[in-house]
């Protein structure tokens, strides 16, 4: 799974990375947890231009009867997307990046499990593969939510957890954005582990278990 990840240094990088501007200013993130407000791009559904916007981290479906399913909807699986009614329809037409420097993972230990940061070894920013939705609450207010999308691990993660985020490579950003296309296999294509010998991880000390911290201490190094 995905439970936590970074996004700093971004602010300058995304619309060379992306090719779309940013209209807000970025706060350095080095704990992103779910429930929060992430930054997304997708291709705006009015203009039909790229666009990034910020969506709540837990995809609320359009048929939920109230927000809180987003908090089981945080990640949704790659074996399974393009079918299960919650991600379906979003994976076909409400397809969005979500940006990141870094994410996290927990490797069980003989006490607790130890978190462990992970990037890509040349500090590049990269992209997750999301699904973003629509929900109007039952006073009409919307509410945008995304999920990430998960696959099996690589070699370099499963020292750590049998899954990991799908990492869009830069080359399939635009087919993977283009709300137009339905080309299910090519799309499903996409969702396989980013290549192990392109990322790093290495452990960071406990303080990125509480989402409330949220500063360096999150990515420090700790010695092996």
């Amino acid at each position: 799974m995905c439970g936590r990840f970074t996004l700093f240094d971004a602010e300058a990088a995304l619309p060379k990375e992306f090719d779309a501007d940013i209209s807000f200013d970025l706060t350095p993130r080095y704990n992103v947890a779910p429930s929060q407000p992430i930054v997304a791009l997708r291709v705006s559904p009015e203009t039909g231009q790229r666009e990034f916007v910020w969506l709540r981290w837990g995809l609320v479906p359009h048929w939920a009867q109230d927000s809180s399913i987003g908090n089981q909807m945080i990640n949704a699986r790659a074996e399974t997307v393009a079918d299960k009614p919650a991600f379906r329809d979003a994976f076909r037409h409400r397809r969005c990046l979500v940006p990141a420097s870094g994410f996290f993972e927990w490797r069980k230990g003989e006490r607790r499990k130890q978190p462990y940061y992970i990037r890509m070894k040349d500090g590049h920013l990269f992209a997750f593969a999301g699904l973003w939705e629509l929900w109007k609450g039952p006073d009409g207010s919307p509410v945008e939510s995304c999920t990430l999308i998960t696959t099996g691990a690589n070699d370099l993660v499963a020292r750590l957890h049998d899954r990991m985020p799908v990492i869009v490579p830069p080359a399939a950003y635009e087919l993977w954005l283009d709300t137009e296309s339905q080309e299910r296999g090519r799309l499903l294509s996409l969702l396989q582990p980013y290549p192990a010998g392109e990322m790093d991880a290495y452990p960071v000390g406990f303080a990125v278990n509480d989402p409330k911290t949220d500063d360096l201490r999150c990515i420090a190094r700790l010695q092996e």
